[in-house]
């Protein structure tokens, strides 16, 4: 009976980088899609988000299985209950994803994203399918400094939403309102899903350790040149 419990709390594990791997790929595949005013390829984002959607519930009803079935207590219960937020947050990376690749639909057969703009969005969507890869990698390793080091990498994410905002209200801005705004739309998607992706690492470092990614800090590194000190 314990080797079939710890199969199904694997099985929830299992789940989660699934859909991590999946909504990784549908941002990456979306980004493309706007750049390029790829209809097909947006259609394809926008009809895959259903399989997140089905993983998601069916992880959902499996979780809360096992809560009903095995009342699991300390660690387990701990595995369980983060899981059902993880995968929360993972199905809201595929809606991003289907955010982005609907705006390539609805402006198509024109780009959405005005070419002095094209290099920023696409370190964006790069940025953002590296940083769930970086998730889906600490679900399977359960590696804490690499969940704590995502943190870090979303900055630059948030250093390119700021840059893409100083762009729109430069006096030099020429592409109209309705690009402004689709513009607008697409940086907050993609600041989102990296902090989905975050949360997701960052709920990694709280079921292994117990603590909350705020409270478990690694140590305090010295200052380059000091080591021979």
């Amino acid at each position: 009976m314990r080797d079939a419990y710890h199969e199904e709390l694997d099985s929830v594990g299992d789940g989660l980088v699934e859909m991590a791997r999946l909504v990784g790929s549908a941002i990456g595949r979306a980004t493309t899609a706007i750049l390029d005013a790829d209809l097909a390829l947006a259609e394809s984002v926008i009809e895959a988000d259903r399989t997140v959607d089905e993983l998601q519930h069916d992880l959902e009803a499996r979780a809360i299985a096992l809560l009903a079935r095995q009342q699991p207590v300390a660690t387990d219960l701990r595995i369980v209950v983060t899981s059902l937020r993880m995968s929360a947050d993972l199905e809201r990376s595929g809606d991003l994803a289907r955010h982005v690749a609907k705006l390539a639909r609805l402006r198509y057969p024109e780009r959405a994203v005005p070419h002095d703009l094209h290099a920023t969005i696409l370190e964006m969507g790069q940025l953002a399918q590296r940083l769930m890869a970086k998730s889906a990698e600490v679900l399977v390793t359960q590696d804490i400094g690499l969940a704590l080091q995502l943190e870090q990498d979303d900055d630059a994410m948030d250093l390119l939403h700021r840059t893409l905002f100083q762009h729109l209200i430069d006096g030099r801005w020429q592409h109209g309102i309705e690009t402004a705004v689709d513009v607008t739309l697409l940086g907050r998607y993609y600041e989102r899903y990296a902090d989905h992706a975050v949360a997701v690492a960052k709920r990694v470092v709280y079921l292994v350790t117990g603590e909350h990614a705020a409270e478990h800090r690694p140590d305090v590194l010295p200052p380059t040149g000091a080591e021979g000190a």
